[in-house]
């Protein structure tokens, strides 16, 4: 079993061994003192006589038991320890689960994370003497939390760093990247890897080429969470609007339960509705909660609360945001557009027409209006969305403008796009148009067999459509086509304001905000008051998704400053699911998997036993020093008489 001393500074103390064997050898320095005779003072006399200034070293018992005691105290303090298990790796990589399921409550009140750290610092205590240790934090991104390192202090308090946050977490990007670290270092390795069992799927270990062990933590427990969360207004006959609040409930545990779920608005305690669930085992529920939404109610946070009262608290909670109105901002430029153009949007309802002239086209225009251009490819187009209908040859937002065609043929069009839903080009004839060449292949969504006729020339989180051909010069805008992708147009701008963050809004996952075409920077500030500020390029601000559910504030200045809130949810069914796990491991792939009640503690301390003795041999030195002597036995019988001189004398 190997030794080893946890503070072997504390070996200095030995030192203290020197003054003592002096004191031991020193000569003591005595006064002079008139006696009648030197007789009794004879072994004194020759300490006086001697010229040299130490003694000659004896062992006193005294002088072993005071260095046995400092030897003790010594090793007491230097902390010696005895390894029992051991890792034969020279290369460690623990990668701790931190997904939302490690913060569970267990029935002993310790959160499964707390486990965790617990299991890797007994592990990072079975390290071979000479070994190191990375350490890695597993979350919906990796994180090296450590590099290696073989100092055990700052593998713990690496371990301590290790943060729990509110994601879905992903065990195969860990699992990648401690491959990537080991790969190249000399001699053997291993991945340890600390969880509750979420992260553990067969997928997950597809690349694992190095052995891995996976150490479970935690008890299953019942819960019941919302994994699913949506928000939709709509317009009612009487000119209201309602806002319609959409969850999904799941009761994962194997007895029945009740939960409320609760409509709340951002910081306030008055629900906006209520209703009660009677989930039995296993089920899953929909819930709808709804409200009639004033007009300034646009924007604001809503809070879908379930009050469960169960071990995890992440997925009680969901966030949305009241969706705008269905009117949405419309602006034809030149004011003189072509009245087919004007006619199909002005068919949709739920628009606000406006015209503007090419040079207006500037800070006035709504940041989220959907902008039609005819006639003209400007370099910069304000708004959200837009269509570009017969521009002028030349270059146009990626795409080329070709030279004129007499009489192009409709070949085949992309009805797979959500820009051609329903829509059908059979029978359309176009009298002259100009081919457009765009980036790459798939960008074509209607071709001629002379080229591409209307193409995709989208970028920067906005929806762009380019058409090739004035629509007055055919006859699409006398079939219904032509209106039904007028439609879908509006349909998709609308549905792009409607989710201000662009992809899923789940935590952990990269979120994207638009903003104004001018704004070059966002501040976020999150839930508990925290701040940072994000770059913004072409509309468009990108940043690594927070870990954290909840409502973010977002704003930006600028021509025209303005602010939104993004709402974040876990949403996962995988991490509310905190009963057992089976874990199917990979067949011939080197995993392995216990419990981290089957570590055993490899560390004794045998501080307390050298402490212990250096007590012992103090009090044993200090009876031996106040120890009363022993008197010599008097002689039995009658002393003898002094013998005569030769003079007769006594």
């Amino acid at each position: 079993m190997p030794f080893e001393l946890r503070s072997p500074a504390h070996l200095a103390l030995l030192g203290l061994l020197v003054p003592l064997v002096l004191l031991y050898v020193l000569r003591i320095r005595r006064e002079k003192r008139r006696v009648p005779s030197t007789w009794l003072w004879r072994s004194a006399e020759r300490d006086l006589l001697a010229k040299q200034p130490f003694r000659r070293l004896f062992p006193y018992i005294s002088l072993l038991l005071e260095a046995l005691a400092i030897c003790a105290l010594a090793l007491a303090f230097a902390r010696p320890i005895v390894r029992g298990g051991q890792i034969d790796s020279l290369h460690l990589a623990l990668i701790i689960d931190t997904s939302a399921s490690m913060g569970a409550v267990g029935a002993d009140g310790r959160s499964r994370i707390e486990l965790a750290r617990a299991a890797a610092r007994t592990l990072s205590r079975q390290l071979a003497p000479g070994a190191d240790a990375l350490v890695i934090e597993a979350g919906r991104e990796p994180r090296v939390v450590s590099p290696l390192e073989r100092d055990p202090k700052r593998i713990d308090a690496a371990i301590e760093r290790v943060k729990l946050g509110e994601v879905e977490g992903d065990l195969g990007s860990a699992l990648s990247l401690a491959t990537n670290h080991l790969r190249s270092r000399p001699g053997s390795s291993r991945i340890v890897v600390v969880t509750d069992g979420a992260l553990a799927h067969p997928d997950a270990f597809a690349t694992a080429s190095l052995p891995v062990d996976i150490v479970r933590v935690g008890t299953p427990v019942d819960n019941v969470g919302i994994v699913r969360a949506d928000v939709a207004r709509t317009s009612e006959s009487a000119g209201r609007d309602r806002v319609q609040v959409f969850a999904l409930t799941k009761n994962f545990g194997k007895t029945p339960r009740s939960a409320f779920v609760t409509l709340l608005p951002q910081h306030s305690t008055t629900p906006l509705a209520s209703r009660r669930l009677d989930l039995a085992a296993g089920e899953e529920a929909p819930v709808t909660l709804s409200f009639d939404a004033a007009p300034a109610d646009q924007g604001m946070g809503l809070v879908v609360e379930l009050s469960a009262g169960d071990a995890l608290r992440a997925d009680d909670r969901a966030y949305v945001r009241v969706p705008a109105g269905r009117h949405l901002p419309v602006v034809l430029s030149p004011k003189t557009a072509s009245p087919w153009i004007q006619r199909a949007l002005a068919s949709d309802p739920g628009i606000e027409l406006l015209g503007a002239e090419l040079a207006a086209l500037g800070p006035e225009v709504p940041y989220d209006a959907f902008v039609v251009i005819e006639g003209a490819c400007p370099d910069r187009i304000p708004g959200s969305d837009f269509l570009i209908v017969n521009p002028p040859p030349g270059p146009c937002h990626g795409a080329t403008i070709g030279a004129a065609l007499d009489h192009p043929t409709i070949t085949s069009w992309s009805d797979g796009d959500s820009r051609l839903r329903f829509t059908s080009f059979e029978g359309v004839i176009v009298q002259k148009a100009n081919t457009v060449v765009p980036e790459g292949p798939h960008a074509s969504l209607v071709r001629a067999r002379e080229g591409t006729l209307i193409a995709d020339i989208s970028g920067s989180g906005r929806s762009g459509t380019l058409v090739g051909f004035d629509v007055g010069e055919s006859n699409w805008p006398l079939r219904a086509s032509f209106v039904l992708f007028m439609r879908n147009l509006v349909e998709l701008a609308r549905n792009h304001r409607a989710g201000v963050a662009a992809g899923p809004a789940r935590t952990g996952e990269p979120l994207a905000v638009r903003v104004p075409l001018d704004v070059t920077e966002i501040e976020i500030e999150g839930a508990k008051g925290s701040r940072r500020t994000v770059p913004a390029r072409t509309g468009i601000a990108a940043m690594p998704g927070p870990d954290r559910a909840g409502l973010y504030f977002v704003s930006w200045k600028g021509q025209r400053p303005g602010s939104t809130l993004v709402p974040l949810n876990l949403t996962s069914a995988r991490e509310s699911d905190l009963g057992e796990r089976e874990l199917a491991l990979p067949q011939g792939r080197p995993v392995q998997a216990k419990k981290a009640a089957d570590l055993s503690d490899a560390v004794t301390d045998w501080s307390w036993v050298f402490a212990a003795l250096a007590l012992l041999a103090f009090v044993l030195d200090l009876h031996w020093i106040t120890r009363s002597p022993k008197r010599a036995p008097f002689p039995k019988g009658t002393p003898p008489r002094p013998l005569r001189s030769a003079s007769g004398a006594t």
